[in-house]
C-alpha cells in the first residue's frame, strides 16, 4: 500500500503515516497535521514564519496516550493547533538529542520535566515556552494565549526565546577546569555518605515514591561494599535487590521488570518494560550473584532474559524498544488477575499459590484485581506452611506455566519494535555478564550473535554507528550514548573470548568518537557528532539518568582501553575529564554514580590481569568465579601485537601477571596465587 494514499479506513491521515517509530505512526491518523522532524519541515516553518509546536514522548508512555486521546484526537484542539502552529511529533528515543534540548528548555521554564514534552518555539527552532501533560481545557487555552502572544507580543517571545536559548547553551555546569585534583578514599567516603542518606531501610532503594529501580546507582554501592566491607551496605543492597524480585515492579510470572514503582512497597508498577531497564538489571543481579550466590538473585536474571528472548528479541538477534503499558486501553490490565480467575485456572493448587503471592488485601489493586508480589522466601515460605520445598518449587513452576499459557491468549500490550544502538549495547552487556556469573553458554551466543549483527547492521559506511534499525534500514546518526555503550559492551566481550577482533572494533569506535564528538575546550565530549546541523545546540551530558552518564561510561571504557592498549593518549583524556568533573560530582553524588564507579578505579588499586598461554580462557573462567570488579582482562593463548603481552608469550606455559598502574607483582601460574594479589 503506498503509505502518500489515505486510508479510506481512516477520518484523516497525515505525514506521519511515512515514518517507522511505532510511536509517531500511533498518531498518524489524529486530525492534528503532525509532521517528523526534518529539515523540510524545519524549512517549512521558517519560510511560513509559523511557531513550532514540538510535542515529544515516546511508545510506552501512558501519560502519551492519555493526552493523545484527550486532545490529540480532538477535532476541536486540532483545528486550533493546524492553523497557528507547524506540529512536529518526535519520538524521544529516536532522537535524544532533540529531546534534551527541549527538556532542558522546560527545566529551565518550570523546574520540571517528564513526557509528554510540549514546547512551543520560534519557527527557528528557538524554545520559549513548554510543559508536560496538560488537561484537553488547559491546552486550549494555552493554544490560545500562545497565539495571541504571537501577534501582540511578538518581539517579548523572541527575547524570551534568545535568553531559553543563550541559558540552553551555556547551561553546561562543567568549566573546563586546569587544576589538577588528587583523588582519595575519603572523597569517596564524602561521596556514599550521600547515598546512605536516601537509603530507605525499610523498602529498599531510595526513599519516597515513586521508586526507580536505578540500577547504576546500586552497582556502586556494590562496588564501594566490595572495598570497604562496610556491612550497611550490603543489607541495603540485598534488602533493595530483595524487594524489587518480590514486589510488583518485577513481572512474577513471566519475568522482566516494568519501568518503575508508584508507591514505596515496589508494589504498584508503571506497567511499561523497558529494555534499557531489564539490560542494567540483569547485569547488576549478575554482578550481586557473583558476591552472593544468592540463588533469587539467578532466579531473576534467568527469567529475566527469557522475557528478553521471547518478547523483544528479532530474528537478526537484535533487541527491541520496549512494551506498552496499556492493553486494550487499560494500564496493567494484560498482569493483574481476579482471584476467581486463579482459583478457575489452578483449581486446588490456587490456594497456596494466592498465598504465596499475596492475592489477598495487599496485593489487591483496584475493581478486584491482584498485582502478584510476595514477602518472603521460596524456603520460608515452604517451611511456614509445613511444605516440603522440593514440592512447592514444582507446584510453583506449574502454577505459573499455567498462568502464563493463559496470559499469552490475551491481547498483548503493544511492542516498540524499533531497534535501537544505545539499549542494545546495553543488554548485550547484559547477556555477557549473565554469561559470567552463571557460566550459562547460551547467553554467550545470544551475546554473539547480537554483537555480529551490530557491526553488519549499524555500522555507517564511514565507520560511526547508526542509532536506529527499523524494517531492514538503519537510521539516523549515532549519538554518544551509542558509541560508549557499544564500546563498553565489545570491550567486555573481549574480556569474555579474548577474541581481539572485539578489542580492535571497539578501538575502531574510540577513535571514531573522539575525532567527531571531543570537545578539546572542554574535555568532555558532546552527545551529538560534529555533523549535527539540525539542532540548536551540541549538549554535554554529564550525570546519569534512566541510563548511565554518556560521558562517565565513554572515560571508563578510555581508562580500560588504555590500560590494556597501553595508550597514554586515552588515559590523559581520562584524568582531564575526570579533573573537570570532579568539583561538581562531589557536590551531587547521586546525579553522578557512573562517575563514582571510576573514582573508585583511581582511589583504590585497580588491576589489569594479563595472562599469556594456551589455557588463558580457562584460567580467566576460573578468575570470574570470584567477585573482583576492581579489573580488567586480557588474554592470549598465542603470540600477540598488543603490547600488553609483549615479551610474556612462553611456549607450553600459562602465566598470569598482576599490574596496577605503578606497579606489577611477581607473575604466577596458579589461580590462586593471581586470586591472592588481587583480592583487597
Amino acid at each position: 500500500m503506498d503509505k502518500s494514499v489515505p486510508d479510506k479506513n481512516y477520518k484523516y491521515t497525515n505525514a506521519l503515516i511515512n515514518e517507522s517509530s511505532p510511536y509517531l505512526l500511533q498518531h498518524a491518523h489524529n486530525p492534528v497535521n503532525w509532521n517528523s522532524w526534518n529539515d523540510e519541515i524545519l524549512s517549512k516553518a521558517k519560510n511560513e514564519n509559523k511557531l513550532l509546536l514540538i510535542s515529544i514522548g515516546y511508545s510506552a508512555c501512558h501519560w502519551c496516550h492519555v493526552m493523545e486521546k484527550e486532545s490529540f484526537e480532538d477535532e476541536e484542539v486540532a483545528s486550533l493547533m493546524n492553523e497557528h502552529f507547524i506540529c512536529i511529533k518526535v519520538d524521544r528515543e529516536e532522537r535524544p538529542d532533540v529531546d534534551l534540548i527541549y527538556m532542558n528548555a522546560v527545566q529551565l521554564l518550570t523546574r520540571g520535566g517528564g513526557w509528554p514534552l510540549n514546547c512551543f518555539a520560534l519557527p527557528d527552532g528557538k524554545p520559549f515556552w513548554g510543559g508536560t501533560y496538560f488537561r484537553k481545557q488547559d491546552w486550549i487555552e494555552l493554544l490560545k494565549k500562545i497565539t495571541l502572544l504571537y501577534k501582540e507580543r511578538k518581539s517579548d517571545l523572541i527575547d524570551q526565546a534568545e535568553t531559553i536559548t543563550n541559558a540552553i547553551k551555556d547551561d553546561e555546569i562543567i568549566s573546563k577546569n586546569k587544576v589538577s585534583e588528587s583523588i582519595n578514599k575519603n572523597h569517596l567516603k564524602a561521596f556514599y555518605k550521600s547515598f546512605k542518606q536516601l537509603f530507605d531501610s525499610e523498602n529498599g532503594g531510595s526513599k519516597g515514591a515513586p521508586k526507580f529501580p536505578m540500577p547504576v546507582n546500586s552497582l556502586f554501592l556494590l562496588r564501594y561494599y566490595y572495598l570497604t566491607k562496610d556491612k550497611d551496605i550490603l543489607t541495603h543492597l540485598e534488602l533493595t535487590l530483595t524487594k524489587m524480585a518480590h514486589g510488583g515492579i518485577y513481572d512474577q510470572i513471566g519475568g522482566g521488570f516494568s519501568r518503575y514503582s508508584t508507591d514505596v512497597y515496589w508494589k504498584v508498577p508503571h506497567f511499561e518494560k523497558m529494555l534499557y531497564d531489564n539490560a542494567q538489571l540483569v547485569s547488576l543481579y549478575a554482578e550481586a550473584f557473583q558476591l552472593t550466590k544468592n540463588e533469587l538473585y539467578k532466579s531473576v536474571i534467568s527469567e529475566t532474559l527469557e522475557f528478553i528472548n521471547n518478547e523483544l528479541t528479532s530474528k537478526e538477534g537484535l533487541f527491541f524498544s520496549s512494551l506498552d503499558a496499556d492493553s486494550e486501553n487499560e494500564e496493567g490490565k494484560y498482569y493483574v488477575w481476579t482471584q476467581q480467575e486463579i482459583e478457575n485456572i489452578l483449581g486446588k493448587n490456587s490456594k497456596i499459590f494466592c498465598d504465596f503471592f499475596q492475592v489477598d488485601s495487599f496485593g489487591l489493586w483496584e475493581e478486584e484485581k491482584n498485582i502478584l508480589l510476595r514477602n518472603c522466601s521460596e524456603k520460608k515460605f515452604a517451611a511456614d506452611n509445613y511444605i516440603d520445598i522440593e514440592e512447592f518449587k514444582i507446584l510453583l513452576k506449574q502454577s505459573k506455566a499455567e498462568l502464563l499459557n493463559t496470559r499469552n491468549n490475551r491481547v498483548k500490550p503493544a511492542l516498540d519494535d524499533k531497534i535501537l544502538t544505545s539499549w542494545n549495547a546495553l543488554m548485550l552487556k547484559g547477556y555477557i555478564d549473565a554469561y559470567l556469573a552463571l557460566k550459562e553458554i547460551l547467553y554467550l551466543q545470544k551475546a554473539l550473535k547480537n554483537a555480529n549483527a551490530i557491526l553488519e547492521l549499524l555500522i555507517k559506511p564511514d565507520g560511526g554507528l547508526y542509532h536506529c534499525f527499523k524494517n531492514k534500514k538503519s537510521s539516523i546518526n549515532g549519538f554518544l550514548e551509542d558509541y560508549c555503550f557499544v564500546i563498553d559492551a565489545f570491550i567486555n566481550l573481549y574480556q569474555a573470548t579474548f577474541d581481539e577482533k572485539w578489542l580492535t572494533e571497539a578501538t575502531k569506535l574510540v577513535e571514531y568518537t573522539i575525532t567527531h564528538f571531543y570537545a578539546d575546550n572542554k574535555h568532555l565530549f558532546y552527545f551529538t557528532s560534529d555533523e549535527a546541523n539540525d539542532i540548536i545546540a551540541r549538549k554535554t551530558e554529564v550525570f546519569d539518568n534512566v541510563v548511565p552518564s554518556s560521558n562517565a561510561v565513554m572515560a571508563i571504557n578510555l581508562y580500560h582501553l588504555g590500560l590494556i592498549l597501553n595508550e597514554d593518549k586515552y588515559l590523559e583524556i581520562v584524568n582531564k575529564m575526570l579533573n573537570n568533573i570532579f568539583e561538581e560530582l562531589l557536590t551531587h553524588p547521586t546525579m553522578y554514580a557512573k562517575w563514582g564507579i571510576l573514582l573508585l578505579s583511581k582511589a583504590f588499586p585497580f588491576y589489569t590481569v594479563a595472562i599469556s598461554g594456551k589455557n588463558a580462557l580457562a584460567i580467566a573462567n576460573d578468575i570470574n568465579k570470584h567477585y573482583i570488579p576492581q579489573k580488567i582482562l586480557a588474554g592470549s593463548s598465542k603470540q600477540s601485537n598488543i603490547n600488553l603481552f609483549l615479551n610474556k608469550f612462553v611456549e607450553n606455559e600459562t602465566i598470569i601477571y598482576v599490574c596496577s598502574e605503578d606497579n606489577c607483582k611477581l607473575p604466577v601460574k596458579e589461580v590462586e596465587k593471581a586470586i591472592e594479589q588481587l583480592i583487597y
